[in-house]
């Protein structure tokens, strides 16, 4: 594996290409000075909407803002990810979240507006100007919101402090993506160097088990240097969010994340008690590991390491790119096309590079194209994580080119599922051709890893929340103590007595990015139940499966997600996904330890 010591010696064809939002700094400028004078705009609507023609007039001007706006954000975003220490880009995204704050208290006005007006006067609105025809769905459903909207002011008042409100988020983001120095490591030249992101993960996949000690340990020392500093900012965060719900009279929190699409808290709390009413496998699972690995005690850092030696291959970012078409294929030849493009017209930014924001992310941009973001390493995970967020872009253009802009954007409680779908396919695909016995056990050990990482793990995390807010909402503290023996507690509960924990595996909560979008990681879960059921049967050869599936790409957010996954033949209202998914992890500890 090569690694990149500048973004210059990346090759074009592996990096995104911005031009397709703006060809420079003074057209973002250009767009950014519009949306100042459209906001004002904007303004004056207050108080004068009066008849169906006005109504229009506001709500056709609101959404292009809205989409000019969203080309000014992203682009900054874009640019500052591959480079978090660009003082540039930093100031260009500062840019575009004050100009946010601004559109924001703009339109704060309007849904108070909205829902002080009875319906029968909105429906003669309606009736007036058939364009109305085009908004009416939103427009109707923002009177379920009626119990939660604030006076004028207040919601003016709130979208003020949305900069600060959203500022734990960025403090978070800054300390882990560009201030973090990791410990040293040993290279194979024996030489002491600073641990990266990219080389942690394959260090802990080394068979060399104190070189994978060594690289755990670096890892950590900055998050245990920092717990308390980042304790304070997921503690603010935690709170904002408690304190967003109280004030717009949620029961709680949760409900409050749950209520916009029109999700039971049921759906979250039965995903937790069905896990862990079935965790006996999990325990099996890390019993297995720990013989496999032929240790006295299972330590964290053994969690990622193959139990199956010398089968682990390079998988170059090309080789990556082809395994994914050919394991893809029965989504039919319209998606593998589409897929090919976006290779082809760069709309991937590849490689780990320093500064870049880590991890991976897909990010859909109506009236262009999707974006992908990746820190590739030419290996198995980067493969799947290839696999993953490339299933997000298809989900992104599938709706963006088949809806209209209202209802393009599909919601995160259905994000998960097509990146899932991918994921389940490709590992079908590769075990189908799997060239020996050893390379089956292989694959088979990474299919109940991906499985722990989405979907035990994320559970996990999904209680986390539910209880660290739940300690906010009942005034408890929340601190670096507090967060962490909570942590350590759930750890050892879903992994089971087989491990020893280390000192710092308490410190788990101080690493996790999605812990500041509050009730997300759940998503990962459900999405991966859901896609379990989907997959399974597209390869079976059920036609109206692929159809419906298909289908489920294009709708965007046309009905609400639990209506949309119906229609795919998945009830997430029920245990019975979930229940499915946990069994398969079952026979897949089966089938293993026959092996």
């Amino acid at each position: 594996m090569k690694v990149y010591k500048s973004r210059n010696d990346v090759p074009e064809a592996e990096k995104w290409n911005l031009n397709d939002i703006y060809s420079s700094v003074e057209d973002w400028e250009k767009d950014y000075g519009k949306i100042e004078e459209l906001t004002t705009e904007l303004h004056t609507f207050d108080g004068n909407i009066t008849d169906g023609k006005t109504l229009f007039t506001y709500l056709d001007k609101e959404e292009q803002v809205t989409a000019l706006f969203k080309n000014v954000y992203v682009f900054a975003k874009l640019m500052g990810d591959i480079d978090t220490r660009e003082t540039l880009a930093q100031s260009l995204l500062e840019k575009a979240s004050q100009l946010g704050v601004k559109l924001s208290s703009a339109t704060s006005f309007f849904t108070p507006f909205l829902l002080s007006m009875e319906k029968s006067r909105l429906e003669s609105f309606i009736k007036e100007d058939s364009r109305l025809d085009y908004f009416k769905d939103d427009l109707y459903d923002a009177y379920r919101y009626k119990a939660h909207v604030l006076s004028k002011e207040n919601e003016e008042l709130l979208s003020q402090l949305g900069e600060s409100l959203s500022s734990p988020s960025k403090t978070f983001g800054m300390i882990n993506n560009a201030d973090i120095k990791f410990g040293d490591v040993t290279d194979e030249n024996g030489m002491k160097v600073e641990l990266t992101r990219g080389m942690y993960s394959k260090l802990m996949e080394d068979e060399d088990r104190d070189k994978r000690e060594e690289a755990y340990k670096a890892y950590y020392v900055p998050y245990v240097q920092l717990k308390n500093s980042i304790a304070s900012t997921l503690s603010s965060a935690i709170k904002n969010n408690v304190t967003l719900s109280k004030l717009r009279h949620y029961p709680s929190a949760l409900e409050k994340s749950l209520f916009g699409k029109k999700v039971p808290k049921e759906v979250y709390e039965n995903l937790i008690q069905t896990t862990k009413d079935n965790l006996q496998s999990m325990y099996r699972y890390t019993e297995l590991r720990k013989q496999s690995l032929g240790v006295d005690e299972l330590r964290q850092f053994d969690l990622a390491v193959p139990l199956v030696n010398g089968v682990k291959e390079d998988i170059s970012y090309e080789d990556a790119y082809e395994t994914m078409l050919k394991a893809l294929a029965p989504l039919g030849s319209d998606y593998i096309d589409v897929l090919q493009e976006m290779k082809n017209a760069r709309y991937i930014d590849v490689r780990e590079t320093p500064g870049k924001s880590s991890g991976a992310y897909n990010l859909g941009l109506y009236g262009t194209h999707p974006f992908i973001l990746l820190n590739h390493q030419d290996d198995l995970n980067s493969l799947f994580t290839l696999t993953h967020e490339m299933g997000h872009a298809m989900h992104s253009h599938y709706s963006n080119t088949h809806q209209p802009q209202i209802t393009a954007g599909y919601t995160i409680f259905v994000a998960e599922v097509a990146s899932t779908v991918n994921e389940v396919l490709l590992i079908n695909y590769l075990l189908k051709n799997a060239k020996n016995e050893e390379y089956r056990k292989y694959l088979l050990n990474h299919f109940m890893d991906q499985f722990k990482g989405t979907f035990f793990t994320q559970v996990m995390f999904a209680e986390f929340e539910k209880k660290t807010h739940e300690k906010a909402e009942n005034g408890e503290p929340l601190n670096a103590e507090s967060f962490s023996e909570l942590y350590e507690k759930l750890f050892q509960e879903y992994n089971g007595d087989a491990f020893v924990l280390e000192e710092e595996t308490k410190y788990g909560w101080a690493r996790i990015p999605h812990f500041y979008r509050p009730f997300y990681v759940f998503q990962y879960a459900t999405g991966f139940a859901a896609a379990i059921d989907i997959a399974n049967k597209i390869l079976n050869g059920d036609e109206e499966t692929l159809a419906n599936y298909l289908a489920f790409l294009k709708s965007g957010s046309s009905d609400y997600p639990i209506e949309l996954l119906k229609k795919t033949g998945v009830d997430l209202t029920s245990p019975e996904p979930i229940e499915n998914a946990l069994n398969l992890f079952a026979e897949l500890v089966d089938e293993y330890s026959k092996l």
